[in-house]
C-alpha cells in the first residue's frame, strides 16, 4: 500500500502531484463526517434549521428539480455558506469536471459527483485526483465502489431510491449487498481474491485492502428515503458510517428541526433503545405529509 494509506497514485502527468494534493488528506476530511448526518437543503432558512438540529454537513441542491438537474447556483451556496458555519458539500453532474472545477473556486467543502443528477459524460467519472476538494460518490454494490476509490473518491454513498417518496427498501437492499460482499470476502482465502477483483471489476489492491480492513477504506454513507429516526438507525446498524436526509423532510414536514434533530440523535446513538424511543415519539403529525397517497404514488410513478 502507498503511504498516503488508500489509494496509490500512478505517477503520470494526468494526475496531480500527490505531495500538493495527497488522498490521505482528502479522505481525513471525509472522516471527520463519521457518525452525522448530511442533510440536503435548497434555501438559507432550511440550512439554518439543519445546522440547529446537528447536522455534520449540508448538501445543497437546486430549489427547482424539474428537467435537467445541474450543479446549484453558485450564487446560492455562497449564500448558504455566509449564513451557516459548518462544512457545505454540493453536486456535480457525472463526468462534468468544468462543473466540479466551479463548485472547487466557489469553496464548498466536498463535492458530490451524483449519478441521480443527469449525467454529462455516460463513459467517463471526473479524475477526482486532479482536485484539491474531496469528492463523495454512489454505488449500488462493492465493485462499483472500489472502482470510484481508485478514480479519487474520498466517500462512498451507498444509495437506493432517490426521488422523495420515503421509500428506504432499496437503499437496504444495496446496503446489505455491499456489507455481504464484504463479508463472503473476508473469509475468502488469498489465492482467491484475485478471482474475487475480476468477478467484480474491482481493483486488486484496493480489494485486498478491504479484506485487510473488513470495511470499505473509505468512509461509507448511506442514502435514500431515509426520513425517520428509526430509518437512521437501520442504516448505521448495518454497518454505515452515516447517512444523507434528502429535503423531503423540509418540503413535506410540519416540523422539521423536531424530525432532524430525532434523526441526528438517532445517528449518534444508533444502538441506544431508549434513546431511539424518545426521539421517534410525537412525529406522526409531523411526517403526515410524507406518508404515501394515491396522489404521490401517480406523481412518482409517472
Amino acid at each position: 500500500m502507498a503511504e498516503d494509506g488508500v489509494v496509490t497514485l500512478y505517477n503520470n502527468t494526468a494526475i496531480t502531484d500527490t505531495k500538493k494534493n495527497p488522498v490521505s488528506i482528502k479522505v481525513g476530511l471525509a472522516q471527520m463526517l463519521r457518525g452525522g448526518a448530511i442533510l440536503e437543503v435548497s434555501n438559507t432558512n432550511q440550512a439554518k434549521i439543519a445546522e440547529e438540529a446537528g447536522a455534520c454537513c449540508l448538501a445543497i441542491t437546486e430549489p427547482n428539480r424539474h428537467g435537467i438537474s445541474r450543479m446549484p447556483d453558485p450564487a446560492l451556496i455562497k449564500q448558504i455558506k455566509r449564513a451557516v458555519s459548518i462544512p457545505i458539500m454540493s453536486r456535480s453532474r457525472v463526468g462534468h469536471f468544468v462543473e466540479a472545477q466551479i463548485l472547487e473556486r466557489v469553496g464548498v467543502d466536498y463535492i458530490d459527483e451524483n449519478e441521480v443528477l443527469a449525467i454529462a459524460d455516460e463513459d467517463n467519472f471526473i479524475n477526482k485526483h486532479n482536485f484539491r476538494c474531496p469528492f463523495v460518490c454512489g454505488c449500488r454494490n462493492l465493485g462499483e465502489a472500489l472502482r470510484r476509490v481508485r478514480e479519487g473518491a474520498a466517500m462512498i454513498r451507498t444509495q437506493g431510491d432517490l426521488s422523495g417518496t420515503g421509500n428506504i427498501v432499496e437503499t437496504v437492499k444495496n446496503v446489505r449487498s455491499v456489507m455481504g460482499e464484504i463479508r463472503i470476502l473476508n473469509n475468502m482465502d488469498e489465492d482467491e481474491v484475485f478471482a474475487f477483483s475480476k468477478k467484480i471489476a474491482a481493483p486488486y489492491d484496493l480489494v485486498a485492502q478491504t479484506k485487510q480492513m473488513g470495511r470499505l477504506p473509505v468512509v461509507h454513507f448511506a442514502a435514500g428515503g431515509i426520513v425517520t429516526p428509526a430509518d437512521a438507525a437501520l442504516m448505521m446498524q448495518l454497518g454505515c458510517d452515516g447517512v444523507f436526509v434528502g429535503s423531503e423532510v423540509f418540503d413535506n414536514c410540519s416540523d422539521p428541526y423536531k424530525l432532524v434533530h430525532g434523526i441526528v440523535e438517532a445517528v449518534r446513538h444508533y444502538n441506544d433503545p431508549h434513546v431511539l424511543v424518545e426521539n421517534s415519539c410525537g412525529l406522526e403529525g409531523e411526517m403526515a405529509g410524507l406518508n404515501f397517497t394515491e396522489e404521490r404514488m401517480e406523481q412518482f410513478g409517472e
